[in-house]
């Protein structure tokens, strides 16, 4: 899936006025709507044709969707290194061919001899650094080609595990066979699969029977804006804590500041030596640095102008002796 004056919009938008817009607005995904569905819905509402999602949520998910606007299209990649929290439930006893409710159901088994502290005690192993194999139902591209088609055509394809983070996994709940938990995870953990590997390590099987997207990175369920309310007569409902500007979107990232001289630099997208920029970052910040970090560049009065990332020969980038910083295509004409 982690700071400048949020902006406060007009209450009367035009699609200049949107145009305006750059950062990330945090909409709350109804059930049935897919992610593009509410990429949709907000460019005909807010009158800007560049705006995109980081992160999608399947179709039946609901919860958080960090929406992109403007130039914070440009920030993706960075926005999808945030972390996220679920609420879910995982049914037990039975598996589906997508591992979740909307999928035919494969097998079913009995939890006549499936306890409390087991099912408690499978979840928690699956906490920490662990492997998962992308499900046939999902985007993932293999030899060009979503898997979803070949799943679709009835074609299994071999897949390898990744690597994912489950920084803390808790149950809140066990009413017969649904089990109902959160999760604070990294970025491409797929819940569904989680579901269904604890399911077969219970040796019953199970599946996603509901999931909501609590937080993605700094982006809370709390303050999130229903999709459905937001048209042009509600524009007044984008609150301070419902939009991030890009530079409080990648308030993770470090901060470093040039002078004045080479700010036309930057907004060109010229690279600018690191010893001209070590001097804004006190000694703690430059101790954890390291070749190829991203960083918020700013000018002297403290405003985005890009993204930059460092380069040099390893170390001497940390200690500020050589290297320079590039930047990338992102810049805020503030």
């Amino acid at each position: 899936m982690e700071t400048m004056v949020a902006v406060h919009p007009s209450p009367n938008p035009s699609s200049s006025a949107g145009a305006r817009l750059h950062g990330v607005l945090n909409v709350r995904k109804p059930a049935g709507w897919t992610s593009h569905d509410v990429v949709l819905r907000l460019r005909r509402v807010l009158g800007i044709q560049k705006i995109g999602h980081a992160g999608t949520l399947d179709p039946a998910a609901i919860g958080v969707l960090p929406i992109l606007l403007g130039k914070g299209t440009k920030v993706a990649n960075h926005l999808l290194e945030w972390s996220k929290e679920y609420a879910a439930v995982l049914r037990l006893g039975e598996s589906t061919d997508t591992q979740d409710a909307t999928g035919l159901v494969l097998r079913q088994a009995s939890l006549e001899t499936v306890t409390e502290d087991a099912i408690r005690s499978a979840v928690k192993e699956f906490q920490g650094e662990i492997q998962q194999i992308p499900p046939m139902y999902s985007a993932v591209k293999m030899n060009g080609e979503p898997l979803y088609k070949a799943a679709r055509r009835g074609e299994t394809v071999t897949r390898k595990s990744r690597s994912v983070m489950i920084y803390q996994i808790e149950v809140m709940d066990i009413r017969g066979s649904d089990v109902d938990f959160v999760v604070h995870c990294s970025k491409g953990t797929y819940i569904r699969t989680l579901c269904a590997d604890i399911g077969d390590r219970l040796n019953v099987g199970g599946h996603l029977c509901w999931l909501e997207r609590r937080r993605v990175g700094s982006l809370h369920i709390d303050d999130a804006l229903d999709i459905e309310r937001v048209t042009k007569e509600s524009w007044p409902f984008f609150a301070e804590r419902s939009f991030l500007t890009i530079d409080e979107a990648l308030s993770f990232l470090p901060a470093v500041d040039i002078k004045d001289r080479h700010v036309p630099r930057v907004m060109n997208g010229a690279s600018v030596a690191w010893q001209e920029v070590s001097a804004s970052l006190h000694d703690d910040q430059r101790a954890e640095l390291r070749d190829g970090q991203a960083v918020r560049v700013r000018s002297p009065s403290g405003k985005l102008l890009a993204v930059g990332r460092l380069h040099g020969p390893g170390s001497s980038v940390r200690g500020g002796e050589s290297g320079h910083v590039s930047m990338e295509t992102l810049c805020v004409e503030q």
